[in-house]
């Protein structure tokens, strides 16, 4: 059966000193049993005053306390503060629910353990910290969860419930932040001595301090869901290249829990068997520049439908861009490749030049005139052809694969040109290399690489027209 404690309530906060002072004065201890360590506190009348100033100092005798209540009031105030602290160390629900619990059992000895609240949904017992087979029925915890979130018409949900039943000691305080129920944390133990109120106090006091960060937690969640899912929404594959061009792409967003950014790769099929390459690089990374990126994208895709060379491509681009004042403004290389002749035509737009890898593993960047990055309304474009036969790969990339903190980017583009490949190696061992050896992955910016190789068809194919 379970019984409601009949206990006064904490008076409503004036300040966070005020309530972590109450919680001090009331129960706090520095050994599992908090009830025997409450009992001086409640009779030193306002030590928690006392207590917060021995906090920063040696703890003063007062009127009307005596010096030892003074220094024991300090050290219950420590060490509250010092198991608050524990609490919420991240922004991740279950992480704080385990410190929880770690912390109560630390404080109040027992086995403490949590019920986690989702709309109707309510857990079983979770990050349950000593003895499982001391907790009480999880039936009785979920039933007091679901009548903490939803209580009696003009009722509070009470601070805390105890389940009394045979040598066991159990209590069940909810997890409320605001209005807002995240669940309900359950503390037991086996054997006298009797539940005190202080402990009782100090407990709801543990949980109401953690139902504030999983409230935090929830909230970032809710919006890396929907980051995550505008993100994917921008994501886009590349077109398909004609059959005799082979390619491969990498793309690795700089951030933990970023899918997408400002680099972008693209191919376009053109008439003729050509197929168009292009990477781009929006200033800055994150979610703003990937909008802008897909800015970009879009009006690439209709203007080089209409099979313009690779500098004037880039000339449109840059108009459209300069007109608008929000656009961040943007890197390009175009390369479009004709397997048929065995050439390649590149035009850049303030891009880095691109690599290419002979059939023996040898690597060089090929030479393009540089135009001023897109969006600045300059214009000033050319293009450059550069033969490119069969079993040679030709890779672009932005610059957040090879630029490093404090050093000159000649010497970055040279650490790219010196790197030796195997020879008969597919496109993917090739980005693969690239990555490893320029160590890719602790890049500071985004890494967009595309690899592309063409190789001769045999008799007539669809190549020759348009698509």
């Amino acid at each position: 059966m379970a019984r409601w404690i009949q206990s006064r309530r904490r008076p409503p906060a004036d300040g966070g000193h005020h309530r972590e002072d109450g919680g001090g004065h009331e129960g706090t201890a520095t050994s599992a049993r908090v009830a025997a360590a409450a009992e001086p506190a409640e009779s030193a009348g306002s030590s928690g005053s006392a207590g917060s100033a021995g906090s920063a100092k040696a703890p003063q005798a007062v009127e009307g306390v005596p010096a030892a209540d003074a220094v024991a009031a300090g050290a219950r105030l420590s060490v509250l503060r010092e198991a608050l602290a524990g609490i919420g160390t991240t922004l991740d629900e279950a992480t704080t629910c385990a410190e929880l619990t770690r912390v109560t059992a630390g404080l109040a000895g027992g086995t403490a353990a949590v019920m986690r609240l989702a709309g109707p949904t309510v857990s079983g017992y979770e990050a349950i910290t000593g003895d499982a087979d001391a907790l009480p029925g999880a039936g009785w915890a979920a039933a007091v969860a679901r009548e903490a979130a939803v209580p009696a018409l003009g009722a509070q949900p009470e601070p805390w419930l105890e389940h009394a039943g045979g040598d066991r000691i159990a209590l069940c305080t909810p997890l409320i932040s605001g209005e807002d129920v995240y669940g309900v944390l359950v503390w037991a133990r086996s054997g006298p001595p009797p539940l005190h109120q202080a402990e009782a106090e100090l407990l709801s006091l543990l949980a109401e301090r953690a139902a504030s960060h999983i409230r935090h937690a929830r909230d970032y969640a809710s919006v890396n869901r929907t980051a995550g899912d505008l993100q994917r929404a921008l994501l886009s594959e590349p077109g398909r290249p004609h059959p005799n061009l082979d390619i491969a792409i990498r793309y690795l967003p700089a951030g933990g829990g970023v899918l997408v950014g400002g680099d972008w790769c693209e191919t376009v099929r053109l008439h003729f068997g050509r197929t168009l390459l292009v990477v781009g690089d929006v200033m800055g990374h994150g979610l703003e520049a990937a909008v802008d990126m897909n800015a970009y994208r879009s009006s690439l895709r209709y203007i080089a439908s209409a099979d313009l060379p690779p500098h004037r491509v880039l000339r449109q681009m840059d108009d459209i861009a300069s007109r608008e004042a929000e656009l961040r403004p943007a890197t390009c290389l175009l390369a479009r490749v004709d397997p048929g002749r065995g050439q390649v035509t590149l035009a850049s737009a303030g891009h880095l030049p691109p690599a290419l890898i002979a059939s023996g593993g040898e690597a060089s960047l090929l030479s393009v005139p540089v135009g001023p990055p897109l969006g600045t309304g300059l214009g000033g474009y050319e293009s450059f052809t550069h033969p490119l036969h069969a079993g040679e790969t030709l890779v672009l990339f932005t610059d957040g694969l090879v630029e490093r903190r404090g050093e000159d980017i000649d010497r970055s583009l040279a650490r790219l040109a010196a790197v030796r490949f195997p020879t008969g190696g597919g496109l993917e061992e090739v980005l693969d290399t690239i990555l490893g050896r320029l160590d890719a992955r602790h890049a500071e910016d985004d890494v967009a690489a595309l690899a592309a190789r063409p190789h001769s068809r045999q008799g007539p194919s669809a190549d020759a027209v348009s698509p």
